[in-house]
């Protein structure tokens, strides 16, 4: 879990109205969000009812760009 130390940015009524942090926290939620994207795919990839390819085949069809 990242542990996040916000800082507001209020308007003149006190309303947040922005959300300040430091570079690194905000780095480490970028990666766990790409994390995420990633075991989402992967949830689709396995519930897909397309044909199952070898992972050399694959990768040689991405490179050469094949059903792109």
């Amino acid at each position: 879990m990242v542990m996040v130390h916000p800082e507001y940015v209020i308007d003149a009524h006190q309303k947040r109205k922005a959300v300040l942090l430091p570079v690194l926290e905000w780095e480490q939620i970028v990666d766990e969000l790409e994390a995420l994207d990633d075991i989402r795919a992967y949830d689709h990839a396995k519930a897909s009812s397309h044909e199952k390819l070898p992972f050399a085949q694959a990768v040689q069809e991405i490179r050469l760009g094949i059903g792109a």
